[in-house]
This record gives C-alpha cells, sequence and structure tokens, in this order.
C-alpha cells in the first residue's frame, strides 16, 4: 500500500467516543488503527481493528506494529481508552486502583511510548489524549480522586511532552471533556447530569471529536490542556 496516506491510532475505538473519532478520522481519508478490548474486525480496508487490554504492553506492541505492517507511517494517536469511578476515596479497593492505573495511566505509557518512537523518526506527529475537567473543578457530588490522580497525571505529561518533543516535529495535546453523551451514562440519568455543566448541558461526543479535529490542523498548538465542558473548569457556579 502506498505510505503517504495519514495513519491514526484511535485506543478505546469500539463505542462512544472512540467510534466517534474512528468515523470522524476516516471522513478525513486517514486509515485508522483502532483498539478495544471489544473491538470487531472492519470491511473498510482502511481500519486495522486491533482488539486487546490497552494496560498490557503486548496490545500496545500489537496496535504499533501492525499498524506499520498494513499501512506503513503512524502519523497521529489518540489515546481515547479511559476508565471512571466515582467512589469515596477511603472505599477504592486495591483492584479499583490497579485497573484505573493500568488503563489510564499504563495504557497511555505503553501505546504513546512506541508510537512517538515512530513519529520521531519520520519527522512528524501529533499525540491527543483525552483526560476530564474534574481535574481542573472537582466537584462535591462527584468523588473522583482516581480520576483526578491518573488524569491529571496525564495533562501534566502532556505539557512535559510537548516541550520535550517540540523541536522533533511531534506536538502533544489533551482534551478535557465535561460529561459526555456515551454508552456509560445511562439516558434516564442525563437530565441530572446536565446540570452539572454551567451551560445546562451534556456534551455531545461530536464536541470532543471537533476539539481533537481542531488540535489535529493546529501546527503551532502544542501542549494544550483543550477544555470542552460546558464551563466546569472557568470556575465554581
Amino acid at each position: 500500500m502506498s505510505t503517504e496516506q495519514k495513519v491514526v491510532i484511535v485506543t478505546g475505538a469500539s463505542q462512544g467516543i472512540g467510534a466517534s473519532l474512528v468515523r470522524a478520522y476516516r471522513d478525513r481519508n486517514y486509515r485508522v488503527i483502532a483498539s478495544s478490548r471489544t473491538v470487531k474486525p472492519s470491511a473498510d480496508a482502511n481500519i486495522l481493528a486491533i482488539p486487546g487490554d490497552i494496560a498490557d504492553p503486548k496490545t500496545a506492541e500489537r496496535i504499533v506494529r501492525e499498524g506499520l505492517e498494513r499501512f506503513g507511517r503512524i502519523d497521529s494517536l489518540v489515546n481515547n481508552a479511559g476508565v471512571f469511578l466515582a467512589k469515596p476515596f477511603v472505599a477504592f479497593t486495591q483492584e479499583d486502583y490497579a485497573h484505573n492505573m493500568g488503563v489510564n495511566v499504563a495504557g497511555f505509557f505503553h501505546v504513546t511510548q512506541r508510537a512517538a518512537a515512530e513519529m520521531l523518526k519520520q519527522g512528524s506527529g501529533h499525540i491527543v489524549t483525552i483526560t476530564t475537567s474534574l481535574v481542573d473543578q472537582p466537584m462535591a457530588g462527584v468523588p473522583s480522586a482516581l480520576a483526578s490522580l491518573t488524569k491529571g497525571g496525564l495533562n501534566a505529561v502532556t505539557k512535559s511532552l510537548a516541550i520535550e518533543f517540540a523541536k522533533s516535529g511531534v506536538r502533544v495535546n489533551a482534551v478535557s471533556p465535561g460529561i459526555i453523551k456515551t454508552p456509560m451514562h445511562p439516558e434516564e440519568n442525563h437530565a441530572a447530569l446536565a446540570t452539572l455543566h454551567p451551560v445546562g448541558r451534556m456534551g455531545d461526543t461530536r464536541d470532543v471529536v471537533d476539539a481533537v479535529l481542531y488540535l489535529e490542523s493546529a501546527p503551532f498548538v502544542t501542549g494544550e490542556i483543550l477544555h470542552v465542558d460546558g464551563g466546569q473548569s472557568a470556575g465554581r457556579w
């Protein structure tokens, strides 16, 4: 296959924001390496589906290796896979901690390290990570210590890598959403969740996709934590 067409990795690609990202990148004529635990094979020859646990370094190795074998290059990575558990801090179990750290932190580390190595070789690339605005604006009714511990670390590493890679042609950014309408949130909870945003509504997956695509096409933007949260991060309301 030609190696001129751009290629993006999307993790957590089987539903919600991830599935919307896959469609959006295909609409921009990217080839897509789509990964999640439950991702299904695609009839589209320009989508390579790789099932697996993103916390396992073997999954990251497969994503990059098989992606290069199929498409010949990696131009972008969207670290969308993530877990969120709202629970009082003293009630978290060792299993909760291990699961959150595994998916949110180890998952980011393993695939980003491997994808970045390829981007640095070619002198160009873009890494975007989906975090959460609860890092900047905690809510009294949403205990989120593990989200802050893990996603806050991702915000910090975004800025660190942006500086480390600044002269290499590789940009690193993050999108920090509010509460988005995905299968994670049953429809009967939507009205209550809407009140947690100053604008009075939940976000749609398209809101996050549009932010990622903006960053994709913004060559002078790196180290940015782009809040897409209906005003949550603006302060207490």
